[in-house]
């Protein structure tokens, strides 16, 4: 069987009940949390599913900045479980989340990562038309 790509939105998030190894998600996806992300219209999340278990995910946001005609995509996190990496998977879903961005008519997509971060930097290059950002750097807040 093949792997399917698509990209959740609304009522789609019960795909998210079988969810393979670990790798595709930080912590364990709850209801309540599928609930909320889908209650938002302007979240969505690409996925790989294989044999009816998702083995691959990209979170992606469209938002609006007051400064800004139209909207953008931010990338939020890539997950690919490990038995499925190497294979191809994290580029499709980010290309069928780019695609619903466009549909969307999102001008602009992004997405940051760490610097040690090779397999990712790899992967966002191989993006047709990225622009590696040099001497972007990442702050967190914790608010807890």
């Amino acid at each position: 069987m093949s792997i399917e790509i698509k990209v959740l939105m609304g009522d789609d998030h019960g795909a998210l009940a079988r969810i393979g190894e670990p790798g595709v998600f930080d912590d364990p996806v709850s209801a309540s949390g599928r609930a909320a992300f889908f209650a938002d219209a302007r979240h969505m999340l690409g996925v790989a599913i294989d044999d009816g278990l998702v083995v691959g995910m990209v979170s992606a946001v469209e938002y609006f900045h007051p400064d800004k005609a139209r909207p953008e995509l931010w990338l939020n996190e890539v997950g690919v479980a490990e038995s499925h990496r190497r294979r191809g998977l994290a580029r499709r879903i980010i290309d069928a989340v780019l695609a619903e961005g466009r549909a969307r008519g999102c001008t602009e997509a992004w997405v940051l990562t760490e610097h040690d971060n090779a397999a990712a930097q790899a992967l966002y290059a191989s993006v047709p038309g990225a622009r590696e950002q040099r001497g972007v750097i990442e702050y967190s807040f914790p608010l807890t």
